[in-house]
């Protein structure tokens, strides 16, 4: 993704629009850094910090700066929402209400945020988070272990006095049974955790981040709303999940924001729309027709449809395989088609990808 460059000085700055015939723009970059840049541009070059070049793909080499600070400093996508520990009881029986079942109970890394970056690091990109953790030892522990697969976690907020946020569910043979989810600590840190968006670390108010975003559900509705109105969010190549079909409802700012993709199972879609559907594709239509530009819906093991404004809907089906496992399934399948379509993927091709990513997760695979 493109946005404004530095070039041979923090403070000159140079629109790249008008040499490349496109309106992309790149994002900032640290200040102090000196950029060397050379472009695909019509047989041009550009002369970046006083060394000119021939126009080929976009070479950048930071003077000063080691491999490992330049990964760090430009991620390719900026994951927001929540940050916590799923702990996930697995039984193979049936349950009724009041069952005390034998099965297995696992303490992981979780949360719509952290589930979309894990994938996209699995994937081979460079996320970072935005969240709030506890400034405890489960906060600490979290931390260190998603540091260690490749994510960007020094922009996440640590609130005293809050306890990293947790979530507990129940999962059967035909998928998840029961859950609940407390992301209180990330609630109450509300728009604090957006600061680096503004301070100058990932954007400021002149400078906004235009690279890809996901958000989840968790954040508060007036946090939501805040955002689809703010100018920091203006540019950006926006990506949004519900946590849950109890919180679609939360997204309802967002529905008619241009540059949002939503990504809705079929019974959020029915609790954001307020009426019942039986396939993806009638929901995505429906979501279009309530002012949505472009949309993702899945409905468990039957048709997936993506829809968007003006293009139409196209559909595929998942592949049939057995269920290991569901928490996260949904993030998995946005996270795929993210790093998909980040990747010049084809519409078709990046439905194709995402859900056969999706698929390996639910059985176990990946």
């Amino acid at each position: 993704m493109l946005g404004p460059v530095l070039l041979g000085s923090p403070c000159r700055q140079i629109d790249l629009r008008r040499i490349t015939g496109t309106p992309e723009r790149f994002n900032p970059l640290p200040q102090g850094c000196h950029l060397w840049v050379t472009l695909s541009i019509k047989a041009a070059a550009v002369t970046a910090g006083g060394c000119p070049d021939t126009a080929r793909q976009t070479l950048a080499c930071w003077r000063g700066t080691s491999d490992k600070a330049r990964m760090k400093a430009l991620p390719n996508i900026i994951c927001i929402g929540s940050v916590l520990w799923d702990i996930i009881g697995h039984t193979s029986g049936r349950m009724e209400d009041g069952a005390d079942v034998p099965g297995r109970i696992r303490r992981l890394p979780g949360g719509v945020a952290l589930n979309i970056a894990m994938t996209l690091a699995r994937l081979g990109l460079k996320p970072s988070l935005l969240s709030a953790v506890g400034k405890d030892a489960e906060g600490d522990e979290l931390l260190r272990l998603v540091a260690a697969m490749g994510i960007d976690t020094r922009h996440v907020l640590r609130p005293e006095g809050l306890p990293t946020d947790r979530y507990m569910a129940i999962e059967g043979p035909d998928g998840l049974i029961a859950a609940v989810a407390d992301a209180h600590s990330l609630e109450a840190a509300a728009d604090a955790i957006l600061a680096p968006l503004h301070n100058g670390q990932l954007g400021t108010a002149e400078q906004p981040w235009t690279g890809l975003i996901a958000l989840d559900g968790n954040l508060t509705t007036d946090l939501l709303g805040r955002i689809a109105a703010s100018q920091l969010f203006a540019h950006a190549d926006l990506r949004i999940a519900p946590a849950s079909p109890g919180k679609a409802d939360r997204l309802r700012p967002m529905v008619g924001h241009p540059n949002a993709t939503l990504y809705l199972n079929l019974f959020e879609v029915g609790m954001l729309c307020q009426r019942r559907f039986n396939a993806a594709q009638d929901a995505a239509q429906a979501l279009l027709d309530l002012g949505a530009f472009r949309v993702l819906v899945t409905n468990g093991s039957n048709l997936c449809a993506e829809g968007r404004h003006r293009q139409g809907i196209i559909t595929a089906t998942p592949p049939q395989v057995q269920i290991v496992k569901v928490t996260g399934a949904g993030d998995t399948l946005m996270a795929a088609h993210i790093k998909a379509e980040h990747h010049g993927a084809l519409r078709e091709d990046a439905l194709q990808f995402a859900l056969r990513c999706a698929a390996q997760f639910i059985s176990g695979e990946a």
